[in-house]
């Protein structure tokens, strides 16, 4: 130990900058330059240059060859490509062959239901979850017979057919169970078995069971005991008929790919006798039954299957089959076999405009059926209310005008509304049909649609709803602009007048958003003061907290100027109307995410900070012991965004003081501490700045109150390395704005703390060990105390021997090298302290060098204090000397190695042999990175050639490279 003798190498650093710089080279490009475009030349020449022709193109308008196209034969493949599809030379020839292609196109698009067509799949659990019962059901089970088994492989053809007449037979026989007193979920329980049992049928090749189970079914339909159940019970059941649709569809298109599979638009011509016969002997099995229900039902399910049979099939059947739905009496049954046939006609053959038409022209017809005796009777018995039947119709009218909108045009939407003031302006009809339509139809016309609902014949639906349904159209697309005030009158005339609260909420909400979009924030205004009124006696909004939201998502939509948000008066009562605490910090959240995606330009309105504050403290209040990591996290970051976006302009006195009501406000969100002490440390940065390093008594108090703000605050922080970089960030700042005691006081601080961090930290939920993070908070650490002058009163480096002594206390991990390391790391500092002239400086702040003037005493200490740190390095080198310990040796003895030749004066007999023996041992094992010792001993042999550097050559020749055989 005593005989290693540091002498640190006298650095120049402004020297050894320049010659590390690359050497800069003249570069004469003339008229090539490799980022020059490539101008690629398409011609006819090109082309028959490449077929032999003495022809020559050019393929770049610079001189020198490009390898691509020298390679291609001066063509570009894109080029020739896009040529070849877009030539005008040929377009003339290729004419004949587009149109045909083209009309193909817009032929398959009339044929196929685009992405913009809502699925029926989209509606499904919708009116399954809308209209349920408690009334008792009762359904009729196929029971099932042995005769239904499929017959044996070796049995003969007539015996299969004499099977299945029996099996026909045996439905007409009453082959089925009726079950009574079925609650809602055992009845969705047998439609579901039966579903299953179709499968199974089929699957096991009893085709006349299968049959059987959807002919049972489909009479289930024509049954309305328990009426409010009938749409939930219409789809249960056509979902068997799309199965056994699919399935019979599938088995035929089989038959048909026997030899080869069938295009996707195959014609009947493509289809062989033995498919065709199969399908048409479907249609007979079909056309026997005699009921009229479950007949037109199952016929409708595999109505795909015409295409097997003829090119019109499809639009042939499709009248016949809307002609057959006159024959059902009861309307509710005939408007859902009206949809159902619609939603086939529309998977099948959606171009058939004039079907889907006539259904809803028939239905405007029979609709007059739902005011007669038989159905007034049928209500009376089942004691429903005329308002909730006709809620019933709405399911199917609104399928149903929604095929017929689909694409339509705009007069189509002129004659709907004409034929609905024949029926008196029917409400469920007119709602229905502002349903389907685009928005832009109904926008443009939206003040007849007023007139036609002022004059319409409510019958059990209310007017509101239909105001309701307007306003969801004008909130897609804008009325003519003469309008928009008359529309937003005479809407609100009924919506104000609204005496029950949710249904009063239910349409203001629906129509704010047509007054945020086309209005001023006086109309706002006057909106929420009117939902205010009549929501706030016997607080009825705590029954409508969405629709209340959605008002504020929808104001927040169109108001992203806070100033004049927060100008609108009855905004704020508006808030305190959220009295429960999770749907208020909902509200404040949604607040403050559209306050930071909008605000471009930091503010200082008194208004505007006022209200945030108080929307972020509401979010902050509602951090508890129970809240998650996750939680606070995600509030913490719409606090930051806030504080970020507050500044004060010159005034830092104001924004220092925002900062310690914010400190005071936001005490439990440790990342907002956090960000409050970085906004005081840039204060005082900027106020650094403003005065240009030189500080008045004035700004010097003031930047010390911030340096004070930043030792208060820390401590309350919870995070260690959270406190530990704040501390030295903070201590960096004081430097920087001549703060000396302050910076000594953060620099001591962070030294005092070391000992209390832990072992192992929480990383993102984890527990990790702290070894490598404290390691490089130590080397950041370490490059700041070189520019932090000594204090008068404490000795020499009092702070890097006060770090020093706490690493070498800390209770490093067993088997570490860690401490090591950060002695490692303090040679470099120790270096560079010894030099007349530092690295790096802090302007108006005397570091060492200028305190002790390159005192032999100063220098001494730091050779003292390195020769004590390689000493502990030394003998932790022969701690680690074991077998398994090898690769952390050589690892170490090649870093101090590199340190040593970086800062050590080599030129010492002493250090240069130490840094002989530490070269040997870095490689004796064979654990060295062999690359990293080649490039390690060119760079030494490099620098020989430096001035000054000539005894490096000498060390080169002592250092040889060995390999690991």
């Amino acid at each position: 130990m005593a005989s290693v003798q540091w002498h640190s190498r006298i650095r120049r650093y402004q020297s050894e900058l320049e010659s590390c710089r690359l050497e800069q080279v003249p570069v004469e490009f003339g008229e090539y330059h490799p980022l020059k475009p490539i101008t690629v030349t398409d011609s006819k020449t090109r082309r028959a240059g490449r077929k032999g022709s003495s022809s020559s193109s050019s393929s770049s308008s610079s001189s020198a060859p490009d390898p691509l196209s020298s390679f291609l034969d001066g063509t570009d493949p894109l080029s020739l490509f896009a040529a070849a599809v877009t030539d005008p030379l040929s377009s003339g020839s290729n004419a004949a062959a587009g149109e045909p292609g083209r009309k193909r196109r817009d032929k398959e698009e009339e044929v196929s239901v685009g992405s913009d067509f809502e699925p029926w799949a989209s509606k499904r659990s919708e009116i399954l979850a809308r209209f349920t019962t408690t009334e008792k059901l009762s359904i009729n089970l196929y029971m099932g017979s042995d005769k239904g088994k499929a017959p044996s492989p070796g049995s003969a053809v007539s015996e299969k057919v004499r099977t299945r007449l029996e099996e026909l037979d045996d439905l007409e026989e009453g082959s089925q169970k009726e079950l009574l007193n079925l609650s809602q979920q055992d009845y969705v329980n047998r439609i579901e078995e039966l579903n299953q049992s179709l499968k199974e049928a089929w699957a096991s090749d009893q085709k006349v069971k299968a049959l059987k189970i959807v002919i049972q079914c489909s009479k289930l339909l024509s049954d309305t005991a328990v009426i409010q159940f009938y749409p939930s019970k219409f789809v249960l059941i056509t979902d068997i008929l799309d199965t056994f649709g699919r399935l019979v569809y599938e088995r035929i298109w089989s038959m048909c790919a026997d030899s080869r599979p069938l295009p996707d638009s195959f014609s009947s011509d493509d289809v062989n006798d033995t498919a065709k016969e199969t399908c048409l002997n479907w249609f007979f099995k079909i056309a026997s039954i005699r009921e009229l229900v479950p007949r037109l039902y199952v016929e409708a399910a595999i109505l795909k299957c015409n295409r097997f049979l003829s090119k019109l099939g499809i639009q042939e059947t499709l009248p016949r089959l809307t002609a057959m739905i006159r024959g059902i009496g009861d309307p509710l049954v005939a408007v859902y076999a009206r949809a159902y046939l619609c939603r086939v006609g529309m998977e099948v053959a959606p171009q058939l405009k004039d079907s889907l038409n006539k259904n809803f022209f028939d239905l405007l017809t029979t609709f007059k059926q739902i005011h007669g005796d038989s159905v007034q009777n049928q209500l009376v018995l089942q004691r429903v209310e005329i308002p909730v039947y006709l809620t019933l119709y709405s399911p199917a009218i609104d399928w149903i005008l929604q095929c017929v909108a689909y694409r339509a045009p705009e007069a189509l939407l002129t004659e709907m509304m004409e034929r609905c003031k024949k029926l008196g302006n029917n409400a469920l009809l007119l709602n229905s049909v502002m349903s389907a339509f685009r928005s832009e139809f109904i926008a443009a016309r939206a003040m007849d649609f007023i007139a036609m609902i002022k004059e319409c014949d409510e019958a059990g639906f209310p007017k509101h709803l239909l105001f309701g349904s307007l306003g969801r159209n004008l909130a897609c697309a804008d009325p003519p602009e003469s309008d928009r005030l008359t529309i937003l009158n005479e809407a609100w005339k009924v919506v104000t007048k609204l005496r029950g609260p949710q249904d009063y909420i239910n349409c203001a909400e629906i129509w704010v958003e047509f007054t945020c979009r086309h209005f001023t924030k006086r109309e706002v205004n006057t909106v929420l003061a009117d939902i205010i009124k009549h929501m706030t006696p016997d607080r009825t909004f705590e029954e409508a907290y969405p629709q209340l939201q959605s008002v504020i998502q929808k104001i927040l939509m169109y108001f992203h100027d806070f100033s004049v948000l927060f100008s609108v008066d009855r905004f704020l009562p508006f808030l305190d109307m959220f009295q429960k605490d999770s749907v208020r910090v909902e509200v404040c959240r949604a607040i403050m995410e559209v306050f930071i995606r909008y605000q471009q330009e930091p503010t200082r309105d008194p208004v505007i900070l006022n209200a945030l504050l108080h929307v972020c403290k509401t979010m902050h209040d509602s951090v508890n012991a129970l809240t998650l990591e996750d939680e606070k996290r995600s509030l913490a970051l719409l606090v930051n965004g806030f504080i970020r976006m507050v500044s004060f302009g010159r005034d830092f006195e104001q924004q220092l003081s925002f900062c310690v009501e914010a400190r005071a406000t936001f005490c439990n969100l440790e990342p907002v501490l956090v960000q409050l002490i970085h906004t005081v440390n840039q204060l005082a940065m900027e106020t650094r700045r403003v005065m240009r390093g030189t500080h008045s008594r004035k700004t010097a108090a003031f930047v010390r109150a911030c340096a004070a703000y930043s030792f208060i605050t820390i401590p309350s922080l919870t995070g260690i390395f959270n406190r530990l970089n704040l501390y030295l960030h903070s201590g960096q700042v004081a430097l920087a704005n001549q703060c000396l005691s302050q910076a000594d006081a953060f620099l001591k601080a962070t030294i005092s703390l070391l000992p209390e961090v832990p072992r192992f930290v929480s990383v993102e939920g984890k527990l990790r060990p702290s070894e490598g993070f404290l390691l490089e908070f130590l080397q950041s650490f370490l490059s700041t105390l070189l520019v932090v002058p000594d204090h008068p009163e404490q000795g020499v480096l009092y702070l890097v021997r006060g770090l020093l002594n706490v690493v070498q206390d800390y209770t490093w991990e067993d088997n570490s090298d860690a401490k090591v390391r950060v002695y490692t790391s303090a040679l470099p500092l120790l270096a560079a302290m010894s030099q007349e002239s530092y690295l790096y400086h802090i302007p108006r702040v005397d570091s060492n060098e200028t305190l002790y003037g390159g005192d032999p005493k100063f220098v001494t200490e730091i050779n003292k204090l390195c020769e004590t740190l390689i000493g502990q390095i030394l003998d932790h080198l022969k701690t680690v000397g074991k077998e398994e310990t090898l690769r952390r040796q050589s690892s170490l003895a090649l870093s101090l190695f590199n340190c040593l030749l970086a800062h050590g004066d080599l030129r010492n007999n002493r250090l240069n042999q130490l840094a002989v023996n530490l070269w040997t041992l870095g490689q004796k094992h064979g654990y060295a990175d062999t690359r990293s010792t080649v490039r390690t001993l060119e760079f030494i042999k490099q620098q020989s050639q430096q001035p000054d550097m000539n005894h490096l050559a000498e060390l080169a020749l002592r250092l040889p490279l060995q390999s690991r055989t």
